[in-house]
Formats: C-alpha cells, sequence, structure tokens
C-alpha cells in the first residue's frame, strides 16, 4: 500500500511506490474483462449499503471496470443511483465537484494510491457535511501463497528476491486512515475469503483481469521467465493445494467507512463529564 502520509502544504511528496499508468495499461491489455473479485466485492458493497436507512441522492461509484458494474443499488429506504467513475482512468484524481456529493463508494483502487490519506481527503471536499465514503481495498493479509511461492522461486532460479507482489495494508492501520483524512465516526471491517482455482496460472491471470499485475514502480524490468513462473506454481501447488488439484488463494478485503463532521452526528462525552462515578456504581449491591 502506498505510503501513509497526509500531504500538508510543506510536507515533502510522499514517494511513488505505484505506478497507475501501468494499471491502466494492464487493463487495456486483457483478453477479457471478466472478474471474480471485482463482482464479489460489489456484492458485498450492495449488502453493506442495504442497510443504510440514509438517502443519498448524488452519489459516485469508483472502480475499476465501472461501466461493468450495475449503477444502481437500493438503501432500507430506497434506491442510490450512481455516477460512474473508472478507478483507472489516467488521473490521479477524479474530476468531482467540491462539497456536493451525499456518497462516494470506491472500490479496489485505493491499494494502489500512493498518497492514501492525501487522497481520502480529497475524497472528503467532495462530499456534503454528513456524506458517507465507503471504501474497499486489499488487505494485507491477501495473496499470502502467492507472495511466498514467488519469493522462494526468485530465490531457487535467479538467487536473489524481487517484489513481484504489492504491499498492502494492515487492517490495524486502515481505522486510522479515515481519521487522519478528517472523517468522523470511522469504522474499519475485514471480509476474508478463500478462493479456489485451477492452477497458480489461473490466478495470476485473474490478477492480470484487475490489472494488479505488479504495479509497483520500483519493480524489476527483467520479464519473468518460464522457468521463474512454473517455479512459483509448483511450490504454489505444494503449499496450498488441494485434493482435487485446485489451489487455494486467501483474500481478504478491509472495509472503511466515515463520515464528513456535521453538528448532527454523535459526539463523545467530554472527560470528567459523566454524573455518576464508577467507584460509587461498584458500592451498590
Amino acid at each position: 500500500m502506498g505510503q501513509l502520509l497526509f500531504r500538508e502544504s510543506g510536507m515533502s511528496q510522499p514517494p511513488r511506490l505505484f505506478d497507475p499508468a501501468l494499471i491502466g495499461s494492464h487493463l487495456a491489455r486483457r483478453p477479457t474483462r471478466d472478474n471474480f473479485v471485482r463482482d464479489l466485492v460489489f456484492e458485498d458493497l450492495a449488502d453493506r449499503l442495504g442497510a443504510y436507512m440514509r438517502d443519498f441522492a448524488k452519489a459516485v461509484l469508483i472502480a475499476p471496470d465501472v461501466d461493468l458494474l450495475p449503477t444502481t443499488v437500493a438503501t432500507a429506504s430506497g434506491a442510490v443511483e450512481f455516477t460512474p467513475v473508472e478507478a483507472f482512468g489516467g488521473s490521479d484524481f477524479p474530476d468531482l465537484p467540491d462539497g456536493e456529493l451525499d456518497l462516494v463508494v470506491s472500490l479496489l483502487h485505493l491499494q494502489a494510491v500512493n498518497d492514501v490519506p492525501g487522497h481520502m481527503a480529497r475524497l472528503r471536499s467532495r462530499l456534503k457535511p454528513d456524506g458517507l465514503l465507503l471504501v474497499a481495498m486489499l488487505g494485507g493479509e491477501s495473496l499470502t501463497e502467492l507472495r511466498e511461492a514467488f519469493l522462494g522461486a526468485d530465490i531457487a532460479v535467479s538467487g536473489g528476491a524481487s517484489a513481484r507482489i504489492a504491499p498492502m495494508a494492515q487492517v490495524r492501520d486502515a481505522g486510522g486512515l479515515l481519521q487522519r483524512a478528517g472523517f468522523a465516526l470511522p469504522v474499519a471491517d475485514v471480509e476474508t475469503h478463500t478462493v479456489r482455482y485451477a492452477n497458480a496460472f489461473a490466478l495470476m491471470a485473474e490478477l492480470r483481469a484487475l490489472g494488479a499485475a505488479n504495479p509497483l514502480v520500483d519493480r524489476s524490468r527483467r520479464l519473468a521467465t518460464r522457468s521463474l513462473l512454473t517455479a512459483a506454481a509448483t511450490a504454489y501447488q505444494d503449499a496450498a493445494g488441494d485434493a482435487d488439484g485446485r489451489v487455494r488463494a486467501t483474500l481478504e478485503i478491509i472495509w472503511l467507512a466515515g463520515w464528513v463532521p456535521h453538528e448532527s452526528q454523535q459526539k463523545p462525552l467530554r472527560p470528567g463529564s459523566a454524573k455518576v462515578s464508577l467507584s460509587d456504581l461498584l458500592k451498590k449491591d
């Protein structure tokens, strides 16, 4: 995941870990736009929005392949009509109006953003007071099997290790991102899925379809050789293969929800404002 620095006047720019243009290029060259992971996350979004008793008159959905996703999702109080925005459309930040939106949803994008708190703060500025930001991003426990398989294969084939799987956020840090970006009532939770593929090559193809095939700026410029890929696939099969020949992959989705501050929102009590002390309560039978 990108360097977790909030961009402020006078502060140095965070380092560029990810190459969004490369991700866009990967997406454009895919033989197919089918993607199980994208569709799985959108189904989870629909379930989550269904629990909100709230009208969102102006809503934006930012996602890869956003034109393949539905533009209408139901909440507990009615339908939400999304304006779709392509996540990797060539610009660092989408062209959104300031302070006019009720809801911004970002799916499978922020794990490839270099300045995550700064990006989230810019999203906050596009929301009205009491507007909601919902984020789904790949978490740090995702693809651990593939990461370890490539590490062992690199050492065995070339005698050294190269970064081939992008770093991702840990859930323990995710809630703090919302607070640093200025959101109130932050919530972070995780959905962990075990996904099965025919083999490691099928998993790699799925990652390419998501545009996630090694988007690092500081990546090896040498193409992965057939011997390296074969070694990685063999190591993967040995470590995470099932009796039927298929392989398992861990997919961790971190969900974040935060609201733009508003006077109507619940606020914590001031320290010392309690009317009854804990010691008095403990004395009672």
